[in-house]
């Protein structure tokens, strides 16, 4: 049986994404709030200011650019206060959104835009080059290209426009602010779009590709209106304008307001929609940085008494072990929330007792909006490790891991095959609710793949409840490595490894050697101190001996151990395991020598 929510359904209204966040009747904060303070030069915008930004630069996209419904305007830039304002701007106009990571290559970036059917880009100087690039490759004009110049305080509003020579076809290229229609003009400029909220795409998201191309997450503005309500029960409300609630055992914040510290990208999901939009629904300060540095996280938590942060285990890694931790002030805090990729319990206790910040853990990703689980404020030590508990209006079900392999689409038949599992039990988690997507852009196979026709979604995560019902991820199906039928969960080792005083960071992957005729682990380790050319043969023994009493036979690294100096991950801080592997199977010679050395090495013993 399919498992509901431990907490009360709330209403959830069909409205579009706009009405949601400007017309409430029932928000308490003030029009002069400042929702976004920019990290590096102290800008801000109001409520006030962002809601007309938005509804001049809506106007301007249909008076300039002749935008229609359903239109996509594809925002390829680093953090900036400007960002809601642009979102929302462009969703009142009627169109979709398709944020696109501004570090993607040019052929990265034109699969993005041609898949997704971008009109216009919005990016800034630092990737106008490739946008220009990938633009020329797919056939969209120049003139609907737009800069957000990140400095443009500083000079005039439409600077762009008076300097037309700059750069190759620069002329052509719009300031956002020039395109900005202020004036109420009565044509179709000024009427509102309208939008059938559990229908109209808002976002087109692209997946982050652990395995593959990345697929467009098509997200309705019914997804992320109910998704920013349920994280308000998610978060037990605890985050406010006006700092006035908290869980049992968790510093208030006294009256004064929370301030959320935004370093997560906003062109991801966990960025969109609990930096970039939610602050608008809460009332809440985000102190936006552009770009991160574990100096300035550190930094604007001591200078703007940064009550709250949401964050990826990657920065929970680097507060608990980069030496500069100890010159910054981080008591302010009173939580952080990590998403992205599991948490371990030793994570956690290891972070607080270094810095005294508490961390609790959530789980979603694109394609419930993001979230779907959330720990409860009070349960962030107690049940360290976990996600915590399903949100409102959802249900969550369990069942058998497939025994197919590969890294292939799964077929339709595996879902019906799966079985039903007992609650307790481990399995594959599926999830229904009104936040789960609308299925994948041009690419009908991988959806029928994942979401049934009754809504419910495969997540291809495995984990189970406890009997309180949090649920504990314990890895990916299509990650989960096969030593000689023994299912190894890659994490479980990378939980391990990363608690070693030694390891920086670590990725363990599966390698299918010949010499064992099975998949075997392998791990990549990042020193905590020092370069992988400094590592020595001592360091890895003393590592793989010190895993090897921790962990069952089968879960041994019998496939080796090799020191990087980096580990490849996604912008939200998945690791990619697809480039690891590809870097295995180029050295894979070399690999099995080392495996029929260790081989003989056990024999002898």
């Amino acid at each position: 049986m399919p498992i509901p929510s431990q907490y009360p359904e709330i209403p959830l209204p069909e409205i579009d994404i706009n009405t949601f966040l400007f017309e409430r009747v029932d928000r308490t904060y003030p029009d002069s709030q400042i929702l976004f303070r920019d990290a590096a030069t102290d800008r801000a915008y109001t409520y006030e200011q962002i809601k007309t930004l938005a509804e001049d630069f809506g106007r301007g996209l249909v008076h300039h650019l002749n935008w229609k419904k359903g239109d996509v305007l594809a925002t390829v830039a680093a953090n900036a206060i400007e960002t809601p304002s642009i979102t929302l701007g462009a969703l009142r106009a009627g169109g979709i959104v398709s944020p696109a990571n501004p570090g993607y290559t040019k052929a990265e970036l034109a699969y993005q835009l041609q898949d997704s059917g971008a009109k216009a880009v919005v990016t800034n100087r630092v990737a106008l080059q490739n946008v220009k690039d990938a633009c020329r490759q797919i056939g969209i004009p120049e003139h609907n290209i737009i800069l957000l110049e990140e400095d443009d305080h500083s000079h005039s509003h439409h600077h762009h426009q008076d300097r037309p020579g700059q750069g190759q076809g620069q002329g052509q290229i719009r300031s956002w602010k020039s395109l900005l229609v202020a004036q109420r003009t009565g044509t179709a400029a000024e009427r509102p779009v309208a939008i059938s909220p559990k229908t109209d795409l808002a976002f087109l998201v692209y997946s982050s590709g652990t395995t593959g191309r990345p697929k467009g997450v098509k997200l309705s503005h019914y997804n992320i209106t109910s998704n920013i309500l349920q994280l308000q029960i998610g978060e037990q409300e605890n985050v406010t304008w006006n700092g006035s609630k908290t869980s049992p055992g968790i510093p208030g914040a006294n009256g004064q307001p929370d301030v959320v510290l935004s370093s997560l990208p906003f062109f991801h999901i966990y960025g969109l929609t609990v930096l970039v939009l939610n602050p608008i629904y809460t009332g809440t300060t985000s102190i936006v940085m552009s770009k991160f540095s574990i100096e300035t996280f550190c930094e604007m938590i001591q200078r703007h008494k940064v009550t709250y942060a949401y964050v990826v285990p990657p920065i929970l890694v680097l507060l608990s072990k980069h030496p500069c931790i100890p010159n910054y002030d981080l008591s302010s805090i009173r939580m952080m929330n990590s998403g992205a990729a599991p948490l371990t319990e030793e994570l956690v206790k290891g972070l607080y007792k270094r810095t005294g910040v508490r961390v609790k853990q959530g789980y979603g990703m694109s394609e419930t909006s993001p979230s779907a689980f959330f720990q409860r404020w009070e349960d962030w030590l107690t049940t360290a490790g976990s996600a915590g508990w399903l949100i409102p209006n959802m249900q969550v079900q369990f069942r058998a891991v497939p025994e197919a392999e590969g890294e292939g689409e799964s077929s339709s038949s595996d879902e019906e095959e799966a079985k039903e599992l007992p609650a307790g039990e481990t399995g594959e988690v599926y999830l229904k609710g009104p936040n789960i997507f609308l299925g994948y852009h041009n690419n009908d196979v991988a959806t029928r793949s994942c979401l049934s026709a009754d809504g419910w979604f495969r997540t291809g995560d495995v984990g189970h409840l406890d009997n309180q019902g949090n649920l504990f991820i314990t890895d990916r199906v299509k990650e989960l490595i096969k030593y000689k039928g023994f299912q190894v969960p890659p994490a479980e080792l990378e939980g391990y490894l990363i608690d070693h005083p030694s390891v920086g960071d670590v990725a363990v992957i599966g390698f299918d050697s010949k010499v064992l005729a099975t998949e075997c682990p392998r791990a990549y380790v990042v020193l905590a101190n020092g370069s992988a050319k400094s590592a020595s043969t001592e360091q890895r023994r003393a590592i793989l001996s010190w895993l090897n009493q921790r962990v069952a036979n089968h879960k041994k690294l019998r496939g080796g151990l090799e020191f990087v100096d980096s580990i490849p991950k996604s912008a939200s801080g998945k690791i990619l395991r697809r480039v690891l592997k590809a870097q295995a199977k180029e050295n894979s010679e070399a690999i099995e020598k080392e495996i029929e050395e260790d081989q003989k090495l056990r024999a002898r013993l």
